[in-house]
């Protein structure tokens, strides 16, 4: 055959230039045949990857195929698209159709591609020019009706969208809002394909759509697509005022309360024992009150991980920092993370906040001995054969527990476990994993007086302003660095930044023995310290802080010890 040219603008995109000389090509064969690619993407663990959809739409026998290393909710595309145009007034004709998700050697799940294989479709029917899908990114599932259905991920597919090389992202009107939180790209909502097929075509040139029936015709508005802004303040605001615990609500317990402000100002993982009743359930729930706000940044990070996992709040965004309280049945893939592919568990879900396990020695043990590994490193790795994925999991570990199974231990005035018993139940609680709580505090029973007496508490907000303050002193100490707060301090950074007087070392020395400390936690005491001399407005870490940070550890010691001995 003679060799076939074709004369195109200057900077056209790669695959307009392919679809005409592909039509070209064909036409001279005498075949009927009309070749489309439109972009979209699929997420994997934590990123979005680019996913080029194909469409080949031919003469002869009637078919739908898709091809691509699809899941089964995937290929089911092929009748939720074939209905959603027909029902938009839409017609491709009876023809042999063909679509394939590029790179085939990425799985693709999901029903997130339903929006692009109906777009890529009809610009291979001629109905949409290839001139108004370039630079575009399309997500969003259809119902059978041409209404798009919101979709997991959008945050995190938007932020890599420049990437792709589209500027502009379509998505489902329910995902505006976390969609329009990435600046940089424009991102468009639509509630039904037949807004998005009158965008397009209002972008190419004229609004008639051709092989559209006539009666939806006219219902198209040109450009009728949605486009906002987040405005970060005005929904941290609103999240803000819908928290209903304060920490003037919890009567008594002064040793819980100051641990729970050392803890939210250096965000220190915090252990509670005492017995049923005592506040240790709503002391945590209040943690959240008290911790300093999420940056910009955060709020970006922590939605995203809500945004994959399908648990963002309809306002699109996380702005108050997370809480997590997983039941104790919670199973290992759930806590940490799996699945197939994996996607991120309830340590992942809870970066930047709270995960608290309520009735901590109830939990399997070998669930929560698999926290060993993310509280140290502050990200969990999940190893498939299909690859390897990692997660955030820079969370907060807070723990209630009581002492024994009725919960009295040690007053035997009340107590009526064996010795046997509760060593038993403590011994679920393995010392490698209590090693890596920085806080371990005993609430006591609340007194009839202190429940009833007429004592204001301080309120949450109060609190806040202490803990806000130890903050700044320590964005500002670790500038430059990737820590934010006292506990992430490498064994490096707490010699640099931890230093103590001589005295003070011989101090610690005896306390080292006595206790038996390791060298993570007699570190771990120390972060704990440096947090106290914050929040007391201190550079220097004096002898105060040192002997509360030790006392704020001490308690585990003396329940397991007295567990063991009796």
């Amino acid at each position: 055959r003679p060799i076939t040219c074709l004369s195109v603008p200057a900077h056209t995109d790669f695959f307009v230039v392919w679809s005409r000389l592909y039509r070209k090509i064909v036409s001279s064969t005498g075949e009927s045949c009309m070749f489309s690619t439109v972009l979209s993407a699929a997420i994997n663990g934590m990123e979005s990857k680019k996913v080029t959809v194909e469409a080949d739409v031919a003469d002869g026998l009637p078919t739908f195929t898709m091809v691509g290393y699809l899941a089964s909710e995937t290929k089911e595309a092929a009748e939720r698209v074939r209905s959603a145009l027909r029902n938009s007034g839409l017609s491709i004709g009876v023809r042999h159709i063909t679509v394939n998700l590029a790179p085939a050697a990425l799985h693709k799940q999901g029903s997130s591609f339903d929006l692009a294989i109906a777009i890529a479709l009809l610009t291979a029917a001629e109905t949409l020019k290839p001139e108004s899908v370039c630079g575009v990114l399309f997500i969003g599932e259809l119902g059978l009706n041409g209404r798009l259905n919101p979709v997991r991920g959008v945050l995190e597919i938007v932020s890599g969208a420049l990437s792709c090389g589209c500027g502009t992202v379509i998505v489902p009107a329910a995902n505006l809002a976390e969609g329009s939180m990435i600046r940089g790209v424009r991102v468009l909502g639509a509630e039904t394909l037949v807004q998005v097929v009158s965008f397009l075509a209002a972008k190419a040139g004229p609004t008639e759509v051709p092989g559209m029936n006539l009666s939806m015709q006219g219902a198209l508005k040109p450009g009728s697509l949605y486009e906002r802004r987040a405005d970060i303040e005005e929904v941290r605001h609103l999240q803000r005022k819908g928290q209903s615990r304060d920490f003037s609500q919890i009567r008594g317990q002064r040793l819980l309360r100051r641990a729970s402000e050392v803890a939210a100002a250096g965000f220190h993982n915090l252990l509670m024992i005492g017995p049923p009743g005592a506040g240790k359930t709503m002391t945590a729930h209040c943690l959240t009150t008290i911790m300093p706000e999420m940056t910009d940044e955060e709020v970006l990070e922590v939605s995203k991980i809500h945004s994959i996992a399908g648990t963002l709040p309809s306002d699109g965004l996380v702005t108050v920092r997370p809480f997590r309280g997983p039941h104790h049945t919670v199973t290992k893939p759930a806590l940490c993370g799996g699945g197939a592919p994996p996607g991120p568990g309830e340590v992942s879900l809870a970066h930047r906040g709270i995960l608290y396990l309520d009735e901590f020695p109830e939990f399997d043990k070998a669930t929560i001995e698999a926290l060993r590994q993310p509280l140290e490193d502050r990200v969990i790795r999940i190893s498939r054969v299909t690859g390897s994925y990692s997660f955030p999991a820079g969370f907060m570990l807070v723990a209630s527990m009581n002492p024994c199974r009725c919960g009295y231990f040690p007053d035997r005035s009340v107590c009526r476990c064996s010795n046997a018993e509760v060593r038993q139940y403590l011994s679920r609680i393995s010392m490698p994993l209590l090693d890596r709580i920085d806080l371990c505090v005993e609430a006591r029973r609340v007194s009839f007086e202190e429940l009833t007496g007429g004592r204001e508490e301080e309120s949450s907000a109060e609190i806040r302003e202490r803990v806000n303050k130890a903050h700044k002193r320590q964005k500002a100490r670790y500038r430059g660095s990737a820590c934010q707060f006292n506990s992430e301090l490498s064994a490096a950074d707490v010699k640099q930044f931890c230093r103590l007087t001589k005295e003070e070392e011989r101090w610690m020395a005896k306390v080292y023995d006595s206790l038996s400390l390791t060298a993570r936690s007699y570190n771990r005491i120390l972060k704990v310290a440096r947090t106290i001399a914050d929040l007391d407005e201190e550079e220097q870490i004096l002898p105060r802080h040192l002997s509360e940070a030790v006392s704020l550890r001490a308690v585990d010691r003396r329940y397991w010890d007295d567990a063991l001995r009796n």
